[in-house]
């Protein structure tokens, strides 16, 4: 038997969709009219500056992307094109390769962070109060533990 969602539960569900539609193409055109790079590669050269040596396991570099590896395959080749990231062997696992940030492409990234954070507050952080961000951060780690792996 279906179990229908309520009148909140739809409002709500309404709600979060368009954010997760609007959002991330507000965040895409932003950072490609300023600096002309994709949301999808900014947030890869991101993740791969916080790492050490800048570099990652394309594997887990996928799965924290919420990516397929076929999809960041192609996104990083991209990027290995425009010089911002190398790809290599991985030491331990023969059939594995890693991701590693080029200076050039943390130059990029510093580039475009500035413009992307103020986007970022702008659009979301400029409108919570230090509880909405927190009940924010704690929903929505609510709803990614109950989704599956690479969903």
């Amino acid at each position: 038997m279906t179990r229908w969602l309520s009148e909140r539960e739809l409002d709500t569900w309404m709600s979060l969709t368009r954010v997760l539609l609007l959002l991330p193409a507000a965040l895409d055109r932003q950072l490609r009219e300023d600096t002309g790079v994709p949301h999808a590669y900014y947030q890869v050269l991101a993740i791969l500056s916080d790492r050490p040596d800048r570099s990652m396991r394309m594997t887990d570099l996928a799965r924290v992307t919420g990516t397929t590896p076929s999809r960041l395959s192609h996104a990083v080749a991209s990027l290995e094109q425009r010089g911002w990231v190398e790809r290599r062997a991985c030491p331990t696992d023969r059939r594995g390769q890693v991701a590693r940030l080029t200076d050039t492409g943390l130059a990029v990234l510093g580039t475009a962070a500035p413009g992307h954070v103020a986007e970022v507050r702008r659009l979301v952080f400029d409108h919570l109060t230090d509880d909405d961000v927190a009940r924010l951060k704690a929903i929505t780690d609510k709803i990614a533990d109950a989704l599956p792996p690479g969903a």
